[in-house]
């Protein structure tokens, strides 16, 4: 506190005027709290209501925590001061453990046509299907490797015509995760495919970028949002553990407390939430740089090789075998490659040569 006058002391302090969190507020507070270091405060003044009830909420989210309000009257204006903590709206945990996780890109074509997809997937990309033989022996030589989970993804895998066989065999293996925009298996052959799932050994995760309908459907098409919320709900109401990904710009946290209010309405707990940025691969023009050196391995497989990361399977430079089988020599590539990084690292010095 300043003296006796009751004013929590602060790093920096921002006047938002009458702005409320979806008119600015949010984008000026963000720059703010990025100006202070962990465990400095940062002050605001407001003198908009509504923000007393949706900065906090925010704030909470990405980890920083109110130390109290002060106003000047009942009717404001009001002062907030946050103490910034360590995290961000993303989610964080620890680095997966390498063979227990294996990646499969079950086809690159889908319904929609995301403008920061790495995958580079559309309705107009060539499927480059993997063969349900193939996926089913990279499954059965991954469990036999001590392998954990395996993850489905796309495209939209539900596009897959031979998706239900591949979930099948696979499952009775090893838990299966499918990534999907939960859109296109709420009727008709896909509807089969999905009551035939096994809910002890499939997971949905389902991907939903806001709880702003308009800014879901910016990013994925319009209409997206009603449908991928319609197919999260059956999902749920089919037994099934569903996973939600978020996908976010940086500019974009304000969106957070949106999309929990709306999900804390479907069910589900806060641990099957993932909330990521956007990465800089395929059609993405902008986000978090994808590198050997800065991006823990999850070996990935699609028709036409292996990859570092599912994030990387359009980069040349992440490819690390032209064929996704086997899955041991994936494996030990990757392994190597890590062995080399780590022996450079604990060198501690690079040559320079003059001559």
């Amino acid at each position: 506190m300043d003296g006796g006058s009751g004013t929590v002391r602060a790093a920096a302090e921002v006047d938002g005027g009458t702005l409320d969190c979806g008119s600015g507020l949010l984008l000026m507070v963000t720059r703010g709290i990025r100006q202070v270091v962990e465990g400095d405060v940062l002050a605001i003044r407001t003198r908009e209501r509504s923000v007393l009830d949706d900065l906090p909420c925010c704030a909470r989210l990405a980890g920083h925590q109110l130390l109290g309000v002060e106003e000047d009257s009942p009717s404001g204006p009001w002062r907030l001061a946050f103490r910034r903590g360590a995290s961000s709206v993303f989610t964080g945990g620890g680095e997966v453990e390498l063979g227990t996780r294996l990646w499969i890109y079950t086809n690159f074509d889908c319904n929609l046509a995301c403008g920061y997809c790495c995958a580079e997937s559309s309705p107009h990309a060539v499927s480059r299907r993997i063969p349900v033989q193939v996926a089913f022996r990279a499954v059965e030589e991954f469990a036999a490797l001590d392998g954990r989970e395996v993850l489905l993804t796309g495209g939209e895998p539900f596009l897959h015509p031979d998706l239900g066989a591949l979930v099948t065999a696979a499952s009775r293996l090893l838990p299966v995760t499918i990534l999907t925009n939960a859109m296109v298996f709420s009727r008709g052959a896909r509807r089969t495919t999905l009551d035939a799932m096994d809910r002890d050994r499939v997971t949905l995760q389902i991907s939903l970028d806001s709880g702003d309908p308009q800014l879901h459907d910016r990013q994925r098409g319009p209409g997206s949002y009603a449908r991928a919320m319609e197919g999260l709900r059956l999902a749920r109401q089919l037994g099934f553990r569903v996973r939600i990904a978020t996908t976010l710009f940086e500019e974009e946290p304000g969106t957070v407390a949106a999309l929990h209010t709306e999900l804390d309405s479907v069910g589900g707990g806060i641990g099957d939430r993932l909330i990521r940025p956007v990465a800089h691969q395929g059609a993405a023009p902008i986000g978090v740089h994808i590198s050997t050196d800065t991006v823990a391995p999850e070996p990935t497989l699609t028709a036409d090789g292996a990859w570092w990361h599912p994030v990387a399977v359009t980069d040349p430079n992440l490819r690390v075998t032209d064929s996704p089988l086997p899955v041991a020599e994936v494996f030990a590539i990757i392994r190597d490659a890590m062995q080399l990084q780590d022996a450079s690292a604990q060198q501690g010095r690079s040559v320079f040569r003059c001559a």
